[in-house]
């Protein structure tokens, strides 16, 4: 033994009391504040941090979307005062009046339903903007606001100007301006395969040979109707997407249709179908509006499948979730069934333009979700995979409130503004679904893995925080289901509870599997329970 002097034996006692207060400092909170930095990452994590804080940064990915139609969302403080502004055949409606199937007008050659207005515009809408904050959304979407004949207006008369009724070009800035103050983007509804048969532009084609505009539509006695109609609807003459002029005014100039709104302070464009302007109309179109305005929004309206549509556009509407959700929920398909296409539509997509693309279950194209489902379960089933599907879920007016609407034009009704409140079920059960998301940053902008089951509908979002991890799992069937499930991710600790974030319920993890009981025609959401407190956790060592 070596002799250890009082001094020695002083620095010792010195020195370890040093140690203990140091450590008694840099207990598991600060831990959890290195956690949080990646200071305990491991090499895959640290991969992982770098794209997810790349599409953190992206408020196109995961961003939850609202689609208002101007005229039916927010009435007019005084309806008369608007009157002049819908001349005869048009027809200004009182907002509790309800849209229903008319009859063609000869006279202007359009359904009297399509010329129906209630009188909403960019003014009552702005006014309206904390209700659409508080719900938390991030991108406001609106239908079609140019210069246009019809209430729907997909007849565009004027690109370049915004319908009279709805507002200006430099209302639509201020829009652009409020919502940018809350943190928050406008997109518009772009039209661009087709126009109104109404428009100057159209007309004087028609009427002239040597029109300059005569280059614009397919004309000619080969059509059977004198010229070429999208669907063969008379009201709307295709566009000559062939012509560079066409294409130049419409995209291609700085001052273009896409370009110039962009310019203006509008954050994207959601365009009409899409799939009928092409892959490589849309591939210079999508490039136009980046160099307009980079890290803007370019979507496409397509009803077919996902794959390969981008880069032509940055994402899709993706139609082909909607439908999986919708059979899943009526139960033609199996939850595991439903499991292996999503993961092959994910596959094939890419997950970069999953996570931009529109989760839509109803818009104004489609009966409203709470027609086409009329049981609350089937609704409240079908949002969960709504919102938790990689992309970006787009609420249709009034849907949180419940409104009702079967087709054209009963989906189209004005905003029922008496149904927000919390003596409202389905108000009150979006803003919790709403608030799981938000707390969620995995199914904002998490990776997505598929995990296999029978009866169950499964799949995993996560990122490189293992707190951040959510197992959805939902049960189309009529009755309970129990079913043990994979439980793909290395972080999460054996014995360690997973809790639905919706209801409450606990399950335990064990060897990468969680047995799970989920009520008939119920989803969850679990999240890993983790407490990074003083006592001992599992979790202590891992992001």
């Amino acid at each position: 033994m070596f002799p250890i002097s009082h001094t020695s034996v002083a620095r010792l006692l010195t020195t370890f009391l040093m140690l203990g207060a140091t450590a008694a400092m840099n207990q598991l909170p600060a831990q959890s504040d290195r956690l949080a930095d990646g200071y305990f990452a491991n090499q895959y994590d640290q991969a992982r941090s770098e794209t997810l804080r790349n599409r953190e940064a992206d408020w196109r990915n995961g961003a939850l979307v609202y689609q208002v139609i101007v005229d039916r969302f927010a009435p007019p403080a005084d309806l008369g005062a608007k009157r002049h502004l819908y001349p005869a055949p048009k027809k200004l409606r009182t907002w509790d009046e309800v849209p229903r199937q008319g009859t063609y007008n000869e006279e202007v050659k359009v359904w009297s339903h399509e010329i129906d207005f209630w009188g909403g515009d960019l003014q009552t809408l702005r006014a309206k903007l904390d209700y659409v904050q508080d719900l938390g959304i991030d991108v406001l979407y609106l239908n079609p606001i140019q210069m246009a004949y019809t209430n729907h207006k997909y007849d565009a008369q004027d690109y370049f100007k915004v319908s009279p009724e709805y507002g200006t070009r430099e209302d639509v800035t201020a829009l652009a301006d409020d919502l940018h103050a809350r943190g928050m983007k406008l997109m518009l509804d772009g039209v661009l395969n087709h126009m109104g048969r109404s428009s100057p532009w159209f007309e004087e084609a028609m009427k002239d040979p040597k029109s300059p505009w005569r280059e614009w539509y397919y004309i000619g006695p080969e059509y059977k109707m004198g010229y070429r109609g999208w669907y063969d609807v008379a009201n709307l003459p295709e566009l000559n997407l062939e012509s560079a002029t066409v294409r130049a005014r419409l995209w291609g100039d700085p001052d273009s249709v896409i370009q110039g709104y962009l310019r203006e302070g509008v954050d994207g464009w959601r365009l009409d179908v899409a799939f009928d302007i092409g892959f490589r109309h849309l591939t210079e179109l999508t490039k136009a509006a980046h160099t307009a305005k980079p890290g803007s929004l370019v979507i496409g309206e397509i009803w077919n499948y996902p794959e390969e549509w981008s880069p032509a556009l940055d994402a899709v509407m993706n139609m082909t979730a909607r439908e999986l959700i919708l059979q899943t929920v009526r139960g033609n398909m199996s939850g595991g069934q439903a499991g292996r296409a999503l993961d092959q539509i994910v596959t094939d997509t890419g997950i970069e333009p999953m996570l931009k693309s529109w989760i839509i279950l109803d818009n104004h194209d489609t009966p409203r979700i709470a027609t086409e489902m009329k049981e609350p379960w089937q609704r409240e089933l079908a949002q969960v995979l709504q919102f938790t599907f990689p992309g970006s879920p787009c609420i249709y007016y009034g849907v949180e409130v419940g409104m009702e609407g079967g087709g054209d034009p009963e989906m189209r009704a004005p905003m029922r503004w008496d149904l927000v409140g919390d003596d409202n079920q389905q108000y009150v059960f979006m803003r919790k679904l709403i608030a799981a998301r938000k707390a969620s940053r995995a199914l904002k902008i998490g990776d997505y893995r598929p995990v296999p089951t029978e009866k169950l509908f499964a799949f995993l979002r996560r990122t490189e925080r293992v707190e951040e991890l959510a197992l959805v799992v939902a049960n189309p069937t009529d009755g309970e289901v129990s079913e043990t499930l994979l439980l793909p991710d290395s972080k999460v600790m054996n014995y360690a509870e997973m809790q639905d974030a919706l209801g409450g319920a606990k399950f335990r993890a064990a060897c990468g599997f969680v047995q799970v009981t989920v009520p008939a025609r119920k989803a969850m959401i679990l999240r890993p329970v983790i407490n990074r407190g003083l006592e001992y956790t599992p979790y202590k060592r891992v992001q």
